[in-house]
């Protein structure tokens, strides 16, 4: 059964290139390049996992992430953080206010469909 992902990103190119490696993969991939415009895709669509930049414009990736699990209907949904935010701290923030994962940008064209999976099948 194919698999479904939200994509919250305002940079478009790193956006075409995760929507290119998910679809080769054969994931249904949907996007919103804000924070607001991805909590109400993700309430009419409920995807599978939701990839979150953390460097939105308006609203945050952190506190995206906070009202996502606090909507029951998404709280279960994994939702990895992609950000170029390496520094020490970033990861366990984006831990500490809901995120499954982490994945840092650059992503890594090789692995990145494989971490996904690695998400999706950890949350079974």
């Amino acid at each position: 059964m194919q698999k479904t992902v939200l994509i919250i990103e305002d940079n478009r190119d790193n956006y075409f290139l995760m929507q290119y490696l998910l679809e080769r993969e054969d994931f249904r991939v949907m996007g919103a390049d804000s924070g607001w415009l991805g909590i109400e895709m993700a309430l009419y669509n409920i995807p599978d996992i939701i990839l979150l930049d953390i460097q939105l414009p308006g609203m945050d990736g952190y506190t995206v992430m906070r009202r996502l699990r606090a909507t029951p209907e998404l709280a279960e949904i994994p939702i990895v953080a992609v950000s170029s935010y390496a520094m020490v701290g970033h990861r366990e923030l984006a831990m500490a206010c809901g995120a499954s994962g982490y994945i840092e940008k650059p992503i890594d064209p090789d692995k990145f469909s494989e971490e996904i999976q690695a998400f999706l099948r950890s949350q079974k």
